[in-house]
């Protein structure tokens, strides 16, 4: 009786080792990353990475993802730029497909940086926070000093499954009234 069910266990445990197949390793390209702040691209889709500072366990990573439908991610990359040239009043808010998010510029030593502030699932209940970021590091993360912001615009290949699926866009605009807004401190 023993032996059998060794047989029948020895059976069960290669037939259960034998489901297991490798998967394609979709590409995941880096565009640019400095300390914990990141930016990726897979297929056509820009995905930001940052660490969040707003929980106590500081090794949550967070992350946004949009689409580069208009050009957004060289949109956001200017939007960014000229809050350095001249820090805004109030937080631009920007909404993306999933997610709210928040650039709020400060002045830290003098230079002028920016945050990321993530309201996770558009509610403002989950909310997360990147690190401040001086233009060089922005800069470093949109690919502007390795020169890999050329791969911005470049074609994604489209899968006949996903040519269904509809699209969203990340607008840059900021909204015309209403709304929570914190003031930039200075």
């Amino acid at each position: 009786m023993r032996k059998i069910i060794l047989l029948i266990t020895c059976m069960f445990s290669i037939s259960v080792f034998s489901q297991i197949k490798v998967l394609k390793n979709e590409s995941l390209v880096e565009i640019g990353k400095d300390n914990s702040v990141g930016l990726y691209k897979k297929e056509d889709k820009f995905t930001v990475n940052y660490q969040d500072l707003n929980t106590s366990n500081l090794n949550t990573i967070r992350s946004f993802s949009f689409q580069n439908l208009n050009g957004d991610v060289a949109g956001l990359y200017k939007l960014i730029l000229d809050g350095f040239i001249s820090a805004p009043e109030e937080n631009i808010v920007l909404e993306l497909p999933n997610d709210i998010i928040e650039l709020h510029y400060e002045k830290n030593y003098g230079k002028p940086t920016v945050q990321f502030i993530q309201y996770i699932n558009k509610n403002r209940k989950y909310v997360g926070k990147s690190q401040f970021l001086t233009q060089k590091q922005v800069d470093k993360i949109f690919g502007r000093t390795n020169g890999k912001y050329s791969m911005y615009d470049k074609p994604a290949t489209i899968n006949q499954g996903t040519a269904t699926k509809s699209t969203n866009t990340a607008s840059t605009a900021t909204p015309a009234s209403g709304g929570a807004k914190k003031k930039a401190r200075k």
